[in-house]
């Protein structure tokens, strides 16, 4: 709930490609929008709807992370999750904040701004990709069998780490509040957050990865992020990512 740097509005979202190979819709981004939020939070509806308009346009990775700090007002989230603290507060470590606040968009990793602000959401994804801190590395993603095969392509001069996360996300769907400063309304939270998991390292060079299809089919949808991380464990900048679906029936 405190107010975040702004950074000036300028052109819009650009568009994204579609990979074949794998059934339902898997998406090669332009960027990623991580939004911190809560049920809550006051002053955090209108920056769900940001994100719910970025998750619609299918324009880039919009991930719902819920927060749990914010329980005490009288509404316990009902998707908070303490691993989603965590990660807020381990993005604040890698940007040398002493606090966190709601609503908060990290975008690509790389830079923070206040999630409600629209404009400053799509100056930020379009002055990254211009400036080539956008997403510089490719992510093919087929299917095999029982199997989802996710290609890591190389960096530009063969150098780089990270660490190939998949974060998973229940599909979006309206939450009547009862109780809190959020009380009486009811809000369509897009793609909010269940888990994450590291499965794999990639060192600069084309790498694949494997995992079950099943593991996808369980839940809404899956988002495979490329991310550079600290020698202390600290998530930094997102070199990659692509969305995959749960396929339609």
């Amino acid at each position: 709930m405190k107010p975040a740097p702004l950074l000036r509005a300028a052109a819009a979202f650009l568009a994204l490609g579609v990979v074949p190979g794998l059934a339902g819709d898997v998406e090669q981004p332009v960027g990623v929008v991580e939004l911190f939020t809560s049920q809550g939070c006051s002053s955090c509806p209108p920056a769900d709807e940001v994100l719910a308009e970025l998750a619609r346009s299918g324009e880039g990775v919009a991930l719902g992370y819920h927060v749990d700090y914010w329980d005490y007002l009288g509404w316990k989230d009902t998707l908070g999750r303490p691993e989603n603290t965590a990660r807020q507060y381990d993005y604040g470590k890698s940007f040398g904040s002493r606090s966190v606040y709601t609503p908060q968009a990290v975008i690509n990793g790389r830079r923070h701004v206040n999630g409600a602000k629209r404009q400053a959401v799509q100056a930020a994804l379009a002055e990254m990709r211009t400036s080539g801190a956008g997403l510089t590395v490719d992510i093919d993603i087929q299917r095999s069998g029982d199997s989802i095969l996710i290609d890591a392509h190389g960096a530009p001069d063969g150098r780089g780490s990270a660490h190939l996360v998949l974060v998973y996300f229940d599909p979006t769907r309206p939450i009547v509040i009862e109780r809190g400063e959020n009380k009486g309304r009811t809000i369509r939270y897009a793609n909010p957050v269940t888990g994450l998991q590291t499965v794999g390292m990639w060192h600069g060079r084309p790498v694949r990865f494997e995992f079950p299809q099943s593991e996808v089919a369980k839940k809404g949808g899956c988002a495979v992020l490329l991310q550079s991380v600290s020698k202390d464990g600290l998530p930094g900048p997102i070199l990659g990512a692509a969305l995959i679906r749960r396929p339609k029936r």
